[in-house]
């Protein structure tokens, strides 16, 4: 490369709009691929290109005038085969036009257009050339940039890249012929100084290129997890062995028996607590699949080993669900259970906090407040979080660090929100995965309808008889207070419409603004059965638990997620009553929501829903990706290169054993110093 290019220096306004990309290092470019390409190897003459695609022509500059009232610029030009087109420009500097002298040859490449001086193309990028210049070799490739940053700058860097970064081959020789892989710098030339011939393959990601850098890509995510799984298994742990005093107890006094799904779950994490190394452990299932009795079994082999463990929710309402539902099933054994929320007396919180820094407690159960540093777990063994995917890395750091000292807390991570099998072997490799994929032979089906808001007055008439027969409902609502851009009924509203249609039933209204006293009693009326009706907002979407509460109406759908919409409908058929759930939309709906909405219509089975969910989302939506620390793929897709996931998962197997120096370099290569070793 001559001797001018160079990478931009540190805190240079280009490198400041490099580091948007995350791009910091020459090495990381080389990483930074096109999204597609442009084929300026070849001129196409005007008489020949076709209205409506895009070209590169080569013609003589005739003449340029500036319109009026509307400024452009229009320069009308002809090729060699006498044919004529207009270049117009609606933002153009003078220079331009000065530039644009009579006779100049040069090149534009653009979308052809029938426009009103023939055809034209409107704002084609343009390059001066000589007459007879040798046309490029290769396409031209265009980039992921951000504002200020353009394609030439980007495309000077990667030659500067190309030309200073070695490209070394860290796959063995026998694993590339097995797979049928390029190498690593034959794929990454092919891509940045792409043959013309290939831009199908290219563009559509099936080129022999694009199945190396994917394979790398998951074989990086592969080796990154592995790493962080092997890395929290050489820490100590307390070891929990079943002693069968407290779990045995319990198992007499249910009044319901355990389904085989849930025993052998149960069998999965007794045999993770009695070892030595810390737990880590997702345990994902439909909603009403039963994970809080095995948390709460998970729970007592800590406690009856004479040492703690705490249970995170992510909201209130939640949280004091798990707390009622353990204390239902825990206080007859003698277990007391600590209760920590943010809207806990002084007094309350204070005395909670002495039990369990003296010991005294051996279980806690709450929100958020139980990671704030006025907790002091001393003999914390087991952390269990639910709805993991709520909290962030640090909130599950914290809680894991109040382990007791020397050892760190077995984990169990739990969600409703089910995970298809491709994304929990790929963003879920560092963690063990058991599945709740069994009902309890209770659970009622509910009927799902959809219904358009113009049939809200029937929608009420049917609650009101449902009511009225003895049923409880919801109906819940995505906003508390008015917003002129969504043009929502708000839950104020709706408890106000509803109270007025229905003078003969009580109507409660529970969100999140209000104080935790008053959830607290609003939820307990209508579990009692004081209120016939609940106004909400997403609150309920998990753990509230009301048997007698048969019929869902959600406003609004078309503006929920697949899996909020699967878990509030999870609030019914939890008794014995035939239950319904009503999808109110508003029309028109957009191809998304109706997508949503037909899958949620037609699907009960919660996995089947997680498998569209990340269809219609992708796996960053999916799993919250932002907050989770989760390695996200670029390149690869979990859909089309499925294929590939599998071969990845070996072959990181084979170079954690065989060649550590290999493993070294790919890490490096995809994820410089930022490899996130311990995931919470």
């Amino acid at each position: 490369m001559p001797g001018t290019a160079q990478w931009p220096l540190k805190g240079s306004r280009q490198a400041t709009l490099l580091a948007r990309l995350d791009i910091h290092r020459p090495e990381e470019i080389i990483l930074h691929l096109p999204l597609r390409y442009e084929d300026e190897t070849r001129i196409t003459p005007i008489g020949l290109a076709q209205v409506g695609t895009s070209a590169q022509i080569e013609a003589e500059v005739l003449s340029t005038e500036v319109t009026r009232p509307h400024r452009q610029l229009l320069a009308r030009l002809r090729d060699e085969a006498g044919s004529e087109i207009v270049a117009r420009w609606i933002n153009f500097y003078p220079s331009l036009q000065k530039q644009l002298t009579s006779g100049r040859w040069v090149r534009l490449f653009g979308e052809m257009r029938g426009g009103f001086f023939g055809v034209e193309m409107v704002h084609p990028r343009l390059r001066f050339v000589g007459k007879d210049e040798p046309l490029p070799r290769t396409l031209t490739p265009i980039y992921p940039t951000t504002a200020g940053l353009g394609q030439p700058t980007l495309r000077r860097l990667l030659d500067f890249a190309l030309e200073t970064v070695p490209l070394d081959e860290p796959l063995p020789t026998t694993i590339r012929k097995r797979l049928e892989l390029p190498g690593f710098s034959e794929a990454i030339h092919a891509l940045h100084r792409a043959a013309p011939d290939d831009v199908q393959m290219l563009d559509e990601h099936e080129h022999p290129a694009w199945w190396r850098v994917k394979f790398e890509e998951l074989l990086v995510q592969q080796l990154s997890l592995r790493r962080a799984y092997n890395a929290r298994r050489a820490h100590e742990a307390v070891r929990l062995p079943p002693c069968r005093t407290l779990t045995r107890a319990l198992s007499e006094r249910l009044p319901f028996a355990l389904t085989l799904a849930q025993q052998r779950v149960m069998n999965e994490i007794a045999s993770d607590l009695a070892a030595p190394h810390p737990m880590q452990r997702l345990l994902q299932g439909d909603v009403g699949s039963g994970k809080t009795i095995v948390a709460a079994f998970a729970m007592l082999q800590a406690a009856e080993n004479g040492w703690q463990a705490a249970l995170m929710a992510p909201t209130e309402i939640l949280a004091e669900q798990h707390y009622r539902k353990l204390a239902t099933w825990l206080d007859p054994l003698g277990i007391g259970i600590a209760w920590l929320s943010g809207g806990r007396r002084k007094r309350e919180r204070e005395a909670e906090l002495a039990r369990l820094h003296s010991g005294e407690c051996l279980l806690a159960v709450g929100t958020h407040a139980l990671i704030e540093t006025s907790v002091d777990l001393p003999r914390l063994a087991l952390a269990v979080v639910d709805e993991q995917h709520r909290f962030g890395v640090r909130q599950r750091l914290a809680l894991r660090d109040k382990g007791a000292a020397g050892a760190r807390p077995h984990m169990l991570m739990m969600s409703a929100t089910p995970i298809p099998r491709t994304l929990a072997m790929t963003h879920y490799a560092d963690l063990d995965v058991s599945t709740l994929d069994e009902l309890p032979p209770d659970r009622t089906p509910v009927h799902t309808r959809l219904a358009s808001t113009a049939r809200r007055t029937e929608i009420i008439h049917r609650l009101k008889a449902a009511c009225l027969a003895g049923q409880q409902a919801y109906w819940v609502c995505p906003l508390i207070e008015e917003s002129e851009a969504l043009q929502l009924k708000t839950a104020l509203e709706t408890w106000e419409t509803l109270k007025e249609a229905l003078p003969e039933l009580r109507v409660g209204l529970i969100h999140g603004r209000l104080k935790a006293e008053e959830k607290t009693a609003t939820m307990a009326a209508f579990a009692t059965g004081e209120l016939h009706v609940l106004v909400a907002t997403t609150v309920i979407e998990v753990g509230v638990d009301v048997p007698r509460a048969s019929l869902m109406v959600i406003e609004h759908a078309e503006r929920f997620g697949l899996a909020q919409l699967h878990q509030l409908r999870g609030r019914v058929g939890r008794g014995t009553t035939q239950s319904s759930c009503v999808l109110l939309y508003e029309p028109p709906l957009s191809r998304t929501a109706r997508a949503r909405l037909k899958v949620v219509f037609e699907h009960s089975d919660g996995f089947a829903i997680a498998r569209e969910d990340l269809r219609i989302r992708g796996p960053g939506e999916f799993i919250g990706a932002r907050q989770s620390g989760l390695p996200m793929l670029r390149y690869a897709d979990l859909e089309r290169d499925a294929a590939l996931i599998e071969p990845a998962r070996e072959v990181a197997g084979e170079l954690l054993a065989n060649d550590p120096g290999a493993v070294e370099k790919l890490l490096t290569r995809w994820l410089g110093g930022r490899e996130r070793l311990l995931r919470a």
